[in-house]
């Protein structure tokens, strides 16, 4: 049971006893971020037509945008900053991508122009995900997985742009693929974990 706990997606606070009546929303924020990159990953990968981008609209206003951003909310209540941070933070960016899709129509900007911006928007994310992936090195090996990947791919998205390069981005969209995977399973094991009350699937919790 100690792993269990141990794997999930916070800090444990030694000093702080967990709030009663409150479930753990780690595998929800870990799987509304899965699904949502996945399918943005196969648009940047090239597996979906550029031109099919705004099918990530929907999930990323509701599912990687609203679910995640509630599922940060309650690691705020659940006293585990690093879950709180991480969780409001990116399900923060999946709303702000969805505003970015439906309004950036840039006026007066060449294309070139247009992808310099948002690769500026990217390398934002790229920073703050490089200094979580330090903390994320002391929840789990699952969760640093992650977060490496997802660091990795915020790179060479954020490259693609500034450098108006198609194949850097596509190699980004690989990327995003793998971290949609790692992901989903650090979801998957969690949640299984924590409703056989057991250790089934490993997640590799920082002892």
């Amino acid at each position: 049971m100690a792993d269990v706990e141990a794997g999930r997606l916070a800090a444990p606070a030694p000093s702080a006893a967990p709030a009663a009546g409150i479930a753990d929303p780690g595998p929800l924020g870990l799987a509304a971020f899965a699904l949502t990159t996945f399918v943005l990953s196969c648009v940047n990968a090239g597996i979906l037509e550029a031109g099919t981008k705004t099918v990530v609209l929907g999930l990323a206003l509701f599912y990687g945008g609203l679910a995640q951003f509630a599922a940060g909310m309650w690691e705020f209540r659940k006293d585990n900053t690093f879950g709180a941070l991480a969780f409001t933070s990116y399900g923060a960016f999946w709303l702000s991508f969805a505003g970015i899709l439906f309004f950036y129509k840039p006026a007066g900007a060449t294309p070139d122009q247009a992808a310099h911006a948002v690769g500026v928007f990217l390398l934002g994310w790229t920073i703050f995900t490089a200094y979580m992936t330090i903390a994320a090195l002391r929840v789990s090996g699952a969760v640093a997985a992650v977060f490496v990947f997802l660091t990795v791919t915020f790179v060479f998205l954020a490259i693609g742009d500034l450098t108006v390069n198609a194949d850097v981005t596509k190699i980004g969209g690989y990327l995003g693929l793998v971290t949609a995977v790692l992901a989903w399973y650090t979801s998957f094991a969690t949640v299984t974990n924590s409703t056989w009350k057991r250790t089934l699937l490993p997640t590799w919790p920082v002892r």
